[in-house]
């Protein structure tokens, strides 16, 4: 059961709700990643809906339900498990790792699908950890796209409030979310809507739920600021034109 909150106004100052969504994304990041016990507290106690309802009320104008409490962390990590990652006859029901979804690799490799999304990393000097135990380091886990989509936010909101120009990040952010992590988002949902996971917290479920028609949306308000998406794995007509760079500015 969700208990609702009254809707209000989103914020109208570009770098404030940059920085909400900066705020957003971090969250998504640290839901999706392997559960640990302190988000589950963090659940419980209200301290997670706290934070995440007022940056989306921020951004979206409207109220964020809070859903039913979570089980004792036990039970916690097992319904992640058995959405994302060792499901009924060992597979995932829905894997967070987009390469494993064939929608999104579009008659690419899965090496040259992760090259194209590390290069995103790369151009912005980053790159998806390595070193620490688990897949969620895996550079295209919805986790690590969502953290490198705070980044972008991050960025954003820095370049607005020192009067910079803020178009590189938000053409980052256009690309990244209509190639990336708006598609992934939907496959994810989509297969957790064709096999339900009833031990699935319902934080989790309504996050991995709300997240993809929000990333839309943003992809819609990018581009009437810096212009449509130009997918550059899209199919080309003949006779080909020269691929367009994106250097993000």
């Amino acid at each position: 059961m969700s208990v609702a909150a009254p809707s209000r106004p989103p914020v109208a100052d570009p770098a404030a709700r940059a920085r909400a969504r900066e705020t957003l994304w971090r969250l998504a990041a640290l839901a999706l990643a392997h559960p640990a016990p302190e988000l589950r507290d963090a659940v419980a106690s209200g301290e997670f809906h706290e934070a995440f309802a007022g940056a989306w009320g921020d951004v979206t104008g409207r109220a964020w339900p809070r859903p039913a409490p979570p089980a004792p962390f036990e039970g916690f990590e097992a319904g992640y498990i058995a959405a994302f990652l060792h499901g009924r006859n060992g597979r995932p029901v829905a894997s967070l790792l987009a390469g494993d979804h064939e929608a999104l690799l579009r008659g690419l490799s899965r090496p040259v699908f992760m090259l194209n999304v590390a290069a995103f990393y790369g151009h912005f000097g980053l790159k998806a950890a390595t070193e620490d135990e688990g897949r969620a380091d895996e550079p295209d886990h919805l986790s690590a796209m969502s953290e490198f989509m705070a980044v972008l936010c991050h960025l954003e909101a820095g370049a607005l409030s020192r009067g910079a120009d803020a178009a590189p990040p938000r053409r980052a952010q256009r690309d990244f979310l209509a190639r990336y992590l708006a598609p992934a988002f939907d496959c994810v949902a989509e297969r957790l809507r064709d096999r339900p996971v009833p031990d699935l917290d319902a934080t989790l479920g309504q996050l991995v739920g709300e997240m993809g028609p929000w990333a839309h949306r943003q992809i819609a308000e990018l581009e009437a600021r810096v212009g449509p998406f130009n997918d550059p794995d899209a199919p080309r007509r003949a006779p080909a034109e020269p691929a367009p760079q994106n250097l993000w500015g």
